[in-house]
């Protein structure tokens, strides 16, 4: 547990120590994300955000990669490739965030990269993550994913090796995208992901307890490679929120970029994969998933029949144009955030009791 602990608190003082002293240089130089202005069609009045600094993903990368390094070494505990490989897919995932956010910091274009050259950098990001993750078996053979599709433990539904890749490409695509999406109001989607992440500490934690690799196995034990790296990664990613939101609340100091947003999504697919809980994602991140579910049947309507269903999607935005204040919507959207990850770790533990 001084693993867990370690990196949630360095990468939490990262957080709050390190995001104002980022503000400050983003302000200096003048690097703030472009706003929709009203009058160019049907959008919230975001006026008021104008000039608040991009980017700030980048001191939550930090704070990860920190809080982890600094965790082995306080322990003398030598790193996991389950952990690398997602620390890896992290940083390639914000890697591709910070050049949508150059361009729209630089370029004040505010939809940033062209579509086809950010999905083609974040497929390129998980091709490489989903062919490396199925390498490096441990003493027992287990390497770090499987090639069966998972809920809560590996279901019989087995892929090939490139099947596998084109399913973890879709997972990983699915959730970047749907963090993304939600990244549209202060502190929201940091807080949802949050919950998420300390879902995947408590998971990690209880897969340690219950590996088929202890020395007395329970029969309904789980096949995961190195659980407890991958909830320390969790708990540094959960710390380096925590101390994020912070300055993210409303009124934002500084948002989070597609740097953050990326990153973010990015690592919940990795951590659902190796935990071997892919399926299980979509309740543990219901909100994520209500509103990526808002965009698809918004454009789904409008190109069927010419009609919006709502004033505007993503959804917490539709919210706003009926005149829910910010705040609220941020509120109210975290208790649904909550109850998702609620449902999530009762639907994982149910399973275990045998109750699914």
């Amino acid at each position: 547990m001084r693993l867990v602990l370690t990196a949630a608190i360095v990468a939490l003082l990262v957080g709050l120590l390190g995001t104002p002293l980022l503000i400050r240089l983003l302000k200096r130089r003048g690097y703030s994300q472009a706003i929709r202005d009203v009058s160019e069609g049907n959008f919230p009045d975001h006026g008021s955000k104008r000039g608040t600094p991009s980017m700030g993903g980048i001191t939550m990368v930090l704070g990860v990669l920190l809080g982890y390094a600094v965790a082995h070494l306080y322990t003398r505990t030598p790193p996991t490739a389950s952990a690398l490989l997602v620390l890896l897919l992290m940083t390639g995932m914000a890697f591709v965030g910070f050049c949508d956010d150059y361009i729209k910091i630089f370029k004040q274009r505010s939809l940033g990269l062209r579509a086809s050259t950010k999905f083609g950098g974040q497929t390129l990001v998980a091709v490489a993550f989903a062919v490396l993750a199925l390498r490096f078996p441990n003493a027992d053979g287990v390497t770090p994913a499987s090639d069966s599709i998972s809920f809560v433990r590996d279901t019989g539904l087995e892929l090939t090796a490139v099947g596998f890749v084109l399913w973890a490409v879709l997972l990983i695509a699915g959730t970047t995208n749907a963090v993304n999406l939600t990244d549209g109001l202060d502190g929201l989607a940091t807080g949802a992901a949050v919950m998420v992440f300390g879902s995947y500490v408590l998971i990690g934690v209880w897969q340690v307890g219950q590996s088929c690799a202890s020395a007395d196995p329970a029969a309904n034990c789980y096949v995961v490679r190195d659980p407890l790296d991958l909830a320390v990664v969790a708990a540094a990613f959960m710390g380096a929120c925590f101390g994020f939101l912070w300055w993210n609340a409303s009124p934002a100091k500084i948002f989070m970029g597609d740097t953050g947003s990326l990153s973010i999504g990015g690592t919940l697919a990795g951590l659902a994969v190796f935990t071997r809980t892919e399926l299980l994602l979509a309740l543990l991140g219901g909100l994520f998933v209500l509103i990526t579910l808002s965009v698809i049947i918004q454009v789904g309507s409008f190109k069927l029949t010419g009609r919006r269903v709502f004033r505007m999607a993503p959804l917490q935005h539709h919210f706003e144009l009926v005149g829910w204040g910010e705040v609220t919507i941020v509120i109210r959207f975290w208790i649904i955030a909550g109850l998702c990850a609620a449902l999530g770790l009762a639907t994982f533990y149910a399973e275990w009791l045998g109750g699914l």
